[in-house]
């Protein structure tokens, strides 16, 4: 486990209180004069902020000495950011008054800045608050599913990432609080995330490649779940949620509480979630008939999940330090796990211990405005169960320090260097351990800054990285598929294997760039640009891996390995293990203020050296003896895995991202978006499982204290695809809820009716492993409820 350093407690320890330099006090109003409450003044370049009274009132005290530049959002309201100019006696009055939006302006807690997602070169999401609880679902995945520009791998239900513009896996980075969950889910589709949204504030998704904050293992996008197991606040709330849903029998309860007296705050979460096999509206490869005529189910699709988190922070007037314990336990069954004709009982056992500390000091000197801290110990086991014995066993156990040292303003930019570490001791071990051991080592500096010309944000940043790579068991089968009598290869699977032992070590220098510019051309309008050039080491799953991989229902094989013509042989590939190199060019363009806003944006990324899995059209052996006493040769092939390899090629993506939003009435309100991506390499191939055309709305109408959901996404027939994929029909889903709001008992409560997939149409998945066994959810309900203190 980690320790902090004489330096770092150094930086963080000194309680002192100290005198600040400057007050501002002021009031928070509407375009008419009305009083704003609980809207967030921050301080821009800093994490210090406060919130305004029932009257619109605040009162924020600040070490910096110069101008100040505030950043206020309020709920319902577009942002607005105001130059506070220094006063010879330390305090200042200020009014702002802030304009009506439909746009929803959150503060983003992924960037060092803590900007909203208004005001972002980047594009950026946020599922927050009651669009949070509106989209909960088992499955990170499954959560964002609705988010422009993200759909999901879909495992079964049980298992799911976000595939972000068509780019999953390795690609897109898993953080929580901003710092990697240390799970396998990026292994491969069948191991779930470690985090659980249930009991979060707010999960964020950065759109393109966001290596300047988190490296380069998101290239493609970073997911943040953001919760307060580190609170920062000894105010007493909470919340807690029970729910009952049909077509898998779900049970689930969840709570969350911070309270705490003066310096001392305390925070406590805990969820539990238990579920039988999902029902499905037709017979699928998967599924069988149910107990209720008509009805079919995924066979190991269960899931029995809790966690558990407590943590307790220190606050002081400079700051904070804080530490948390999270424990997570999921058992849930693997869809597809299945030899030929046998369907044995086969599930996943996933543990994980977390520990975080978390902290802030500001400083008052001429060079360093603010330090942020941020530190994790993850020990984290998955393990397969077959017929009550474990089969094979993943673990990873990691470590991660992170330090973002921010200076005062120099020539009015903000920003500041960040120091990162992250270790991670993966392995696997057991009959279907398809990638070996391996330790990864990441060191980085990064530099960010931004500065306002004018209307004009410029947002500059770069970020050098060391990361070793070291596989000391890495196993070749020499593999050969053996012809039967007619020289035919697509009958027979058997392997002649004769193993060859490597230790592997490789290093890797990935350099970013970024630039970008937001343009408030005029009043509740801006334009953002970004450009980047990033790079990333591939994983170790990417190189290394050698075996079947059952939870998918293939056999892989890494990069490092070449096959020989189109056989099943293959040999140490001779060609060197480059990095992946990406350029990209993102376009938004908003509407921020009135009854109607959008946010538009295009995109164009142009990757080299990108690795990719495809599949050969060869089958392998699963690695299992059966019995074939009672069946043919033909029937032996049910026992075969497809072979897929790792290959690398220059590829493009673009596409656009679209999200209207319109306050039709005071009670109606209506959004649309869309998105689309098209991925091909330059010799004109598409990308397999590449995410389909995508279309939806939501219209929501409140009415005294009842409010009424309903959502609507089409997907399009997905017939861009690749050698041995094939063509997914498209369907469209139908959702919806109704929320009863009402106060009893001294507390605020919700009762809901949520409907998914009313029509309870066929739907298969483009980008899961398993669309043409498990298709998606039939028709359900959940019946639950909320309270809140």
């Amino acid at each position: 486990m980690f320790r902090l350093s004489p330096l770092m407690l150094g930086l963080i320890a000194p309680l002192s209180v100290q005198a600040y330099a400057q007050q501002i006090d002021g009031q928070i109003q509407d375009q008419n004069g009305a009083a704003i409450a609980n809207a967030t003044i921050s301080v821009m370049g800093s994490q210090q902020a406060v919130k305004s009274d029932q009257g619109g009132y605040f009162t924020l005290q600040t070490n910096k000495s110069g101008d100040v530049e505030l950043h206020i959002t309020a709920s319902g309201f577009a942002h607005q950011n105001k130059v506070v100019k220094a006063q010879a006696n330390g305090a200042s009055t200020i009014t702002v008054n802030l304009n009506a939006s439909v746009m929803e302006v959150i503060d983003v807690k992924a960037s060092p800045f803590h900007a909203s997602l208004m005001e972002s070169s980047m594009p950026v999401s946020v599922l927050s608050g009651d669009a949070l609880r509106e989209q909960q679902a088992a499955t990170l995945g499954d959560t964002l599913s609705k988010q422009v520009g993200v759909h999901t791998s879909f495992h079964a239900k049980v298992a799911s990432t976000p595939v972000i513009r068509g780019l999953s896996g390795p690609r897109v980075l898993i953080t929580q609080n901003s710092l990697d969950v240390s799970d396998a889910s990026r292994v491969g589709p069948d191991h779930s995330v470690a985090s659980e949204s249930i009991t979060a504030t707010q999960v964020e998704v950065l759109r393109g490649p966001a290596t300047l904050f988190y490296g380069s293992g998101a290239i493609g996008g970073v997911v943040n779940v953001v919760d307060e197991r580190v609170p920062t606040s000894s105010d007493t709330y909470g919340e807690f949620l029970v729910e009952r849903a049909t077509g898998d029998d779900q049970k689930l309860a969840a709570i969350n509480l911070n309270t705490g007296t003066g310096n001392f705050a305390l925070h406590v979460d805990g969820f539990l979630r238990e579920s039988s096999d999902y029902e499905i509206p037709v017979p699928a490869e998967l599924g069988k008939e149910s107990s209720h005529s008509g009805d079919y189910t995924v066979e190991n699709s269960a899931e029995d999940s809790h966690g558990a988190t407590l943590g307790a922070s220190y606050l002081f007037d400079q700051g904070y330090i804080g530490v948390s314990y999270g424990k997570m336990a999921r058992e849930y069954g693997i869809p597809g796990h299945s030899h030929g004709d046998e369907a044995p009982d086969v599930y996943a056992d996933l543990d994980q211990d977390r520990w975080q500390v978390i902290g802030k000091y500001s400083f008052d000197n001429a060079l360093l405005s603010e330090a942020n801290f941020r530190a994790a110990y993850t020990d984290y086991k998955h393990s397969e169960v077959e017929h009550g014995e474990v089969g094979t066993i993943f673990a990873n156990e990691s470590q991660e320090v992170r330090l973002d040292l921010m200076h005062q303003p120099l020539a009015d930019w903000r920003g500041g260097l960040s120091v990162h570490y992250k270790r991670s001791d993966f392995s696997a071990q057991g009959a279907e351990a398809f990638t070996p051991p391996s330790e990864s080592t990441t060191f980085a500096l990064a530099l960010m800054e931004e500065r306002h010309f004018g209307e004009v944000l410029v947002q500059l940043g770069a970020r050098v990285e060391r990361v070793t790579l070291d596989a000391p068991n890495v196993f070749l089968s020499g593999s050969d598929l053996q012809a039967d009598e007619h020289g035919d290869h697509d009958h027979d699977h058997g392997l002649v294997v004769i193993d060859r032992k490597f230790d592997v070590d490789h290093e890797f220098t990935p350099v970013s760039f970024s630039a970008g510019a937001v343009w408030d051309y005029q009043p509740g309008y801006n334009i953002g640009v970004s450009v980047s050039r990033a790079e990333r080491a591939p994983a170790a799953s990417e190189l290394f891996s050698f075996g079947p991989h059952i939870g998918t229902g293939t056999y892989e094989v890494g990069a490092l390995f070449r096959q020989k013509a189109d056989s099943l042989a293959f040999e140490l590939n001779p060609d060197d293990i480059d990095l992946e190199r990406s350029h990209n060019l993102d376009i938004t363009w908003r509407k921020l203020e009135g009854d109607f806003g959008f946010v538009l944006n295009a995109f164009y990324n142009k990757i080299d050296n990108y690795y990719y899995q495809i599949n050969t059209g060869l089958m392998a052996d699963d690695g299992h003896d059966h019995d074939h006493e009672d069946h043919g040769e033909t029937e032996h092939d049910d026992h075969g895995l497809p072979v897929y390899v790792f290959k690398t090629g220059d590829v493009t993506t673009h596409g656009f991202e679209a999200e209207l939003a319109w306050q039709a009435t005071d009670s109606l309100n209506a959004t649309f978006f869309a998105d689309l991506v098209r991925a091909r390499l330059s010799n004109g191939e598409n990308l397999p499982m590449v995410s389909p055309v995508r279309f939806g709305t939501k219209l929501s109408y409140n009415l005294n204290k009842f409010t009424l959901n309903l959502d609507v996404v089409r997907y399009q027939e997905q017939t861009h695809i690749a050698a041995h994929e094939t063509v997914t029909p498209g369907y469209t889903l139908v959702d919806a809820s109704l929320n009863y709001d009402f106060s009893a008992l001294g507390q605020d409560w919700v009762l809901y009716l949520k409907g998914h997939n009313l029509t309870d149409t066929e739907a298969r998945v483009h980008t899961s492993f398993l669309k043409d066994k498990a298709p998606m959810p039939g028709r359900s309900f959940a019946f639950g409820f909320r309270g809140y203190f």
